[in-house]
């Protein structure tokens, strides 16, 4: 009878550089030490708000009269109210990688159409209020038809309906603006914008309220991840069976809710249908838009981000104003941090990207040997 051979402890497996290592000694996640750093994040999720801050300070002192007084803060958030909605509208097509130009052009028809159906048709404020709204998603959703299911890039699309936009915009007010009787409009209907609540302006709760519900759509619900992913990596999203062309839809569809909101509060503000006015609110849209993707969520475009960034141009207009600056440096403003906001947006994405990349490379460190009795290493020579 022949003795068995001892049964033979297993050979390690040959470490493979290159592939990515999930677990490392203590069972966590490898990453490089730039991503690990505490410091290099608190500073891109919120040196905006800081800036902010800064800005605010430097008005104060330079202004110590005018500048930090409640009736600047109260100016601000009325005055930027309009602008931080429009910049949330633009901000949701721009987390699936799409752009809407067509919201200054109807943001312009929803507050020309609230006038007309109100003082010309005769309509309930309300009733008006809520089918201009509905009419908004009505354009939102043509717009993500027209890119998903046309395949046309989002700025040729979109610049195209909103030319089209203008034109009916044109067309109902037949190039003049619409202007109320000596009642004017209905007293309801202007206190959505022009009242207070806890001593602070109403617009200023709508947009915090509106920021909250998109914070909590994209950052909470599948909705949200799925169009994050459409936004980064299209092929992967239709690789793991997300519809593209649905999720696009819906995108535009919530943009074109939104403006059709920001019209009905433009129409309380304004109080007359003023045919061009919509698109002095285009660039400063895309500007809050595109620098908030450099805050809070540094690399991708995110609600608190936006609010941050249309505080930072509001700061910066107000105390500009303030100096006594002529009207041309508004335009001048916005130019420039647009510029500065999209090579801010440009830099965090591909510095997010190459963290990820660097992780996905990083070699994973070989498993710990577990010492024999005669004090050296399972598997290695003695």
């Amino acid at each position: 009878m022949t003795a068995s051979p001892p049964p033979s402890s297993p050979r390690p497996r040959p470490h493979r550089p290159g592939r990515l290592s999930r677990l490392g000694r203590r069972g966590g996640p490898r990453f490089p030490a730039r991503l690990r750093g505490p410091g290099g994040h608190l500073i891109g999720a919120y040196g905006l708000l800081a800036l902010t801050a800064l800005l605010f300070l430097i008005f104060s002192l330079t202004l110590p009269r005018t500048f930090p007084t409640l009736d600047t803060v109260d100016s601000i958030l009325f005055n930027q109210s309009i602008p931080a909605v429009l910049a949330l509208a633009a901000m949701v097509p721009i987390v699936t990688g799409a752009f809407d130009l067509s919201i200054g052009y109807g943001l312009g028809l929803a507050h020309v159409m609230v006038v007309q159906l109100v003082v010309n048709e005769g309509w309930p404020w309300p009733l008006a209020c809520l089918a201009v709204i509905v009419g908004g998603v009505v354009v939102g959703v043509l717009n993500g038809v027209i890119v998903a299911f046309g395949r046309i890039d989002s700025f040729i699309a979109t610049l195209g309906t909103g030319s089209m936009l203008n034109a009916v915009t044109g067309w109902v007010t037949d190039g003049g603006r619409i202007v109320p009787g000596p009642q004017g409009l209905p007293a309801a209907f202007t206190e959505i914008y022009d009242s207070t609540f806890l001593g602070l302006p109403v617009p200023a709760f709508y947009v915090l309220v509106l920021a909250v519900a998109l914070w909590l759509v994209l950052e909470r619900l599948p909705l949200g991840r799925y169009l994050y992913v459409l936004g980064s990596n299209p092929r992967a999203a239709d690789l793991v069976g997300i519809p593209i062309r649905r999720y696009t839809v819906y995108a535009f569809a919530a943009s074109g809710l939104i403006v059709g909101f920001a019209g009905v509060l433009l129409a309380a503000q304004q109080q007359i249908g003023n045919p061009s006015v919509g698109l002095d609110y285009l660039l400063p849209a895309f500007v809050g838009a595109l620098l908030g993707s450099t805050a809070i969520k540094p690399g991708r475009p995110n609600a608190m981000g936006t609010l941050v960034a249309v505080a930072v141009l509001a700061v910066g207009l107000t105390g500009i104003g303030q100096m006594g600056a002529d009207f041309w440096t508004v335009p001048l403003f916005h130019g420039g941090t647009l510029l500065l906001a999209v090579g801010l947006a440009g830099y965090s994405a591909r510095r997010l990207r190459t963290g990820v990349v660097a992780a996905r490379d990083a070699p994973a460190a070989p498993p710990p040997s577990s010492p024999t009795q005669d004090g050296g290493a399972a598997g290695t020579p003695p």
